[in-house]
């Protein structure tokens, strides 16, 4: 890397903590204040443009595969790079927030990689951020052992059989308020993929791997160009390989699902696949096309992987990938085993069936949230896929998916039942106090839920309001009790700023498009001193 500093220096707007001199180096934040410098423009010209297609779509605007990129979806001639060393077999992949319990926990885990995720599963306090790097750093390190006060010790197991590390940054969306530069918030992106990458790419190369990424939240081809062009960028000033990053992508906008094929094309040297998820899927859909009553759901728990267009975005996305010699990783199953063997004897049978459809549909591979459900993922896509590492030569031609099938919600579109109702606003606000609390990763009812959870949480009721197929009434007397219930369980918890929190975001004429920008700026933000 060029030894030039930059003229106007990346600024910390809040004290130093344990170990942060580690991860807060001059090197490092020169590298990262490079980064916005090139891009944070640009970033900020695509989140404006996230703004015109809301209101474009909101003012009858189809949504259809665009005719100018015709000619790449018909091209079968590209490919995107072969598997990278550690990415051949992603049969089982374990999410959860870089802490140390859970980096030691998920590398043990049996599974082929562990999604580090600075976004839907971390509350972005400044020491969660900086953390989540140390953790990262030690991991690679291999030097993340410890021991809790209680005594209880976390210990790597074979070297040999760790998953393969890959992280999530937050989305282009999302601010880092405790660094500045040019006087203006670093984008979160560019923080957590610069440290990162700054610190552990060359690292994680002697070590036989690579520096590995899940992008979320992305909208179109744009914003995978802008993701693509910071790798390149990345990988010059550090002197790696053009190419060495890989990068999945999750496709959980429905502007997103719709350029399949060009957010591909346009990562393609560093592509590593697609993924599908289910929450936030559902999230952008209430978002872009809630005040359309042909796209009111019922209870999200009755809108499940197997509704209609669901079907189609799966199976698309199955297509899609394979078409172009990439991975499909499956969506999430969020159960966490308990003490009652009866729950989790029907908890599993659940995870079972749901990883038997992704991999008969051909995914190469799916999510869990806790290490018990590894072993039931293994034998499902381990009687698929046998000795091979996936199936993406499965190229899924029969599939054939319209716009209309992938917008069809009318199919299963209705009201909430009253059941459902409370269980949203029981979700949100407690995840709310979990998140306020920095706790990212919330075990609720024995689902292992993240700000996804709440984010599909707070907008339903929002649409159901809009419908007013619910009444602000009912919905502010549910919001009572669920406040005080939460207060009597949990006195440490701001319970005037969770409902207040709520109120703001679900219960607003117009519906703010995130919960966590709000929140994060009102109270999760430091600003104790600052530093060049």
């Amino acid at each position: 890397m060029s030894t030039t500093a930059l003229t106007r220096h990346v600024r910390v707007l809040v004290g130093a903590g344990h170990r942060h001199e580690e991860i807060l180096t001059p090197a490092a934040l020169d590298f990262v204040g490079r980064l916005a410098d090139a891009f944070g423009k640009r970033r900020l010209d695509l989140m404006k443009e996230r703004r015109r297609q809301v209101l474009r779509l909101a003012s009858g605007s189809p949504l259809d595969f665009p005719m100018v990129t015709s000619a790449v979806r018909a091209d079968p001639t590209w490919q995107v790079a072969p598997p990278a060393p550690g990415l051949t077999d992603r049969r089982v992949e374990i999410t959860g927030p870089p802490d140390r319990r859970m980096a030691v926990n998920a590398l043990n885990s049996g599974a082929e990689v562990w999604m580090a995720d600075f976004e839907d599963a971390t509350a972005p306090l400044w020491d969660n951020v900086v953390g989540g790097q140390l953790t990262l750093l030690d991991a690679v390190e291999r030097r993340i052992d410890f021991t809790t006060p209680e005594g209880k010790e976390y210990r790597l197991a074979d070297p040999d059989k760790l998953a393969t590390i890959m992280v999530r940054p937050r989305g282009w969306h999302l601010d880092e308020e405790h660094l500045e530069f040019d006087g203006r918030p670093v984008p979160a992106a560019l923080v957590d993929f610069g440290l990162y990458f700054f610190h552990c790419a060359q690292r994680q190369i002697d070590a036989g791997y690579g520096p590995y990424f899940y992008l979320p939240k992305l909208e179109n081809r744009y914003e995978a160009r802008l993701w693509n062009d910071v790798f390149v960028l990345a990988q010059e000033l550090l002197g790696i390989p053009r190419g060495t990053i890989r990068a999945t992508v999750l496709i959980e906008t429905i502007t997103a699902a719709f350029e399949m094929e060009e957010i591909l094309h346009e990562l393609r040297e560093h592509s590593a696949g697609l993924n599908a998820g289910r929450w936030d899927y559902l999230f952008s859909l209430i978002k872009t096309f809630g005040h359309r009553t042909d796209f009111l759901l019922p209870d999200r728990a009755k809108v499940t992987m197997t509704a209609p267009f669901m079907r189609a975005y799966t199976e698309l996305l199955v297509r899609t990938c394979h078409k172009r010699g990439a991975h499909a990783i499956g969506g999430m199953a969020a159960q966490v085993p308990g003490k009652d063997p009866a729950a989790n004897e029907a908890a599993l049978a659940k995870v079972r069936l749901d990883k038997e459809r992704e991999a008969e549909d051909g995914f190469d591979g799916s999510w869990v949230a806790h290490p018990g459900l590894v072993p039931v993922c293994h034998e499902v896509f381990g009687g698929v896929l046998g000795e091979r590492p996936h199936q993406i030569d499965r190229t899924r031609d029969d599939v054939e998916v319209s716009a209309a099938d992938l917008l069809s919600v009318r199919r299963i579109s209705g009201p909430p039942t009253a059941e459902g109702v409370r269980t949203n606003i029981a979700v949100a606000v407690r995840y709310f106090a979990a998140w306020l609390r920095g706790q990212g990763a919330v075990a609720l009812d024995g689902l292992m839920e993240d700000a996804a959870t709440a984010e599909i949480a707070r907008v339903q009721v929002w649409q159901w309001l809009r419908h007013r197929v619910i009444d602000r009434e009912t919905v502010l007397r549910l919001l009572d009790d669920e406040v005080v219930a939460l207060g009597a369980e949990y006195p440490w918890a701001p319970v005037d700023e969770i409902r207040a929190l709520f109120e703001r975001t679900a219960l607003a004429g117009e519906l703010p498009l995130f919960f966590t920008p709000d929140a994060y700026t009102r109270h999760l933000v430091q600003r104790t001193g600052a530093e060049a």
